[in-house]
């Protein structure tokens, strides 16, 4: 077998198991909950933690890999994630599953970025698009799936075998990737910011923290400001030691171009709503309408099918509508489906599976199409900068809605506090579109006409030329 196809079994396998354990823990929550014998609510922390190491771990993934090689760094992250994975179906309480949980989204957080980059060092650029289209299948598939394999071993095992899955798939993985993965190791490696690394991960942490201690403590616990503000002031010294680093972790000065910054804040808006409601709606769909996991899964599943739906179409509404226009619509359309997920009732499966179609298919339009508003003006030399800061602020929305609506349900319990919180998601959706109007105009780009044919007369007669 050929490097070249080695690399791109590997990078399936990665974002395969990564995709899939975003979203198949969801429909577990409320199982997970009852046998530890937590409110739902509490449970967000096994998400949370997730996505902040994450996002902590995927700027330094670079500098790793150039530093000890990829097939190293990869491998290593890999087996980390597998490990971890098991500790997660192994817990005995919800403390251990959320340390199992950090130290996956550690793994996972290197993981992806440097299979990525074995797989642009293995193919060209002008092969890259057709690639990208073959392998677009697997790793939309995943999250896809996660909810209904959830709900499956919910069901019928028991919600730890969402983690017990990954343990064949990786270790099949790790022996085809160290035997048949070519090492590169880039020579001229950048310093390593230790500094940011040190104050990312608590800053980050403490203040996610903070905000579910709210719905458990209230605002005015010693407790939560504690935690807040020594989270606030490792955020605050970050961005300082950020901006004047010769080479940062996060490349903060990159927020000065007016594009990236507004494409960024709306699409942190719009995951911080995606990511509240596809957390919130998982526990009132099975804990205050009655349904089953398998349910659950189930209507979960259009909401892929939704963002698959919307990749296809974005470039055909960018053509004839322009931009600016496109996203606004998708962050009103989101924000609207967010609402109307308080409107489904108990057994209406058909309904809530329609909802759920509609919100993968409005933020899968307005994710795709920021994306693309973000790197119109970054230049070539700041692009890899600029898209792992690009990766890092979404991956903190999403944790930041997880917290929100975890905070929300925390101090209102019961239907109406599952109602506000999808409301509050849907508040950060109608703010979203109301920035996307400051986008700057990208013109709708029409196809050319095609021009007419010049005549020439020679002889009395007329020719074409």
């Amino acid at each position: 077998m050929s490097p070249q196809v080695a690399v791109c079994v590997c990078y399936v396998a990665a974002m395969f198991m990564n995709g899939m354990d975003a979203t198949i823990v969801n429909v577990a929550l409320p199982a997970i909950a009852a046998e530890f014998g937590v409110p739902p609510s509490a449970t967000s922390a096994v998400n949370v933690g997730y996505l902040v190491s994450l996002a902590v771990c995927i700027p330094v993934s670079g500098w790793l890999g150039d530093r000890f090689g990829t097939k190293r760094v990869f491998l290593s992250a890999f087996g980390v994630f597998v490990l971890a994975s098991a500790l997660c179906g192994v817990a005995a309480e919800l403390p251990q599953l959320v340390l199992a949980r950090v130290l996956q989204g550690a793994g996972g957080g290197v993981m992806s970025p440097v299979a990525l980059t074995m797989l642009f060092r293995a193919y060209p650029p002008e092969q890259r698009i057709r690639l990208s289209r073959v392998l677009l299948v697997p790793t939309a598939v995943a999250p896809a799936l996660g909810p209904v394999l959830g709900g499956f071993f919910v069901e019928d095992l028991t919600w730890r075998w969402g983690f017990y899955v990954n343990l064949p798939v990786g270790a099949l993985a790790l022996v085809f990737g160290a035997l048949l993965l070519v090492e590169h190791v880039e020579a001229g490696q950048k310093r390593f910011d230790a500094v940011g690394l040190a104050l990312a991960a608590p800053g980050l942490g403490l203040v996610m923290y903070a905000l579910e201690s709210v719905g458990r403590h209230g605002p005015g616990s010693p407790h939560t400001w504690a935690a807040g503000g020594a989270g606030l002031v490792c955020l605050a010294l970050l961005v300082r030691t950020q901006l004047r680093a010769r080479a940062p972790m996060l490349d903060l000065g990159l927020f000065g171009d007016a594009s990236f910054r507004r494409a960024s804040l709306v699409l942190f808006l719009c995951v911080s709503g995606f990511l509240g409601t596809l957390y919130g709606f998982t526990l009132m769909f099975q804990g205050e309408l009655g349904a089953s996991a398998w349910e659950t899964g189930l209507v979960t599943l259009p909401k892929a099918i939704g963002l698959m739906i919307a990749s296809q179409l974005v470039g055909w509404a960018h053509r004839r509508f322009g931009a600016r226009r496109v996203i606004a619509t998708a962050m009103l359309g989101a924000a609207c489906s967010f609402l109307l997920l308080n409107a489904i009732s108990a057994g209406e499966l058909w309904f809530a599976a329609f909802v759920q179609l509609l919100t993968g298919f409005f933020v899968g339009a307005a994710s795709a199409e920021l994306q693309v508003v973000a790197f119109t003006t970054i230049s070539a030399s700041a692009t890899g900068g600029a898209s792992t800061l690009f990766t890092v602020q979404r991956q903190v929305g999403s944790a930041l809605g997880v917290a929100l609506t975890a905070c929300v349900l925390a101090g209102a319990p019961g239907l109406d506090g599952y109602h506000l919180a999808m409301a509050v998601s849907a508040g950060l959706a109608l703010v979203g579109a109301a920035l996307a109007l400051r986008l700057a105009e990208q013109a709708p780009v029409r196809e050319p006409a095609a021009a007419a044919p010049r005549t020439r007369i020679t002889g009395g007669r007329r020719r074409e030329i």
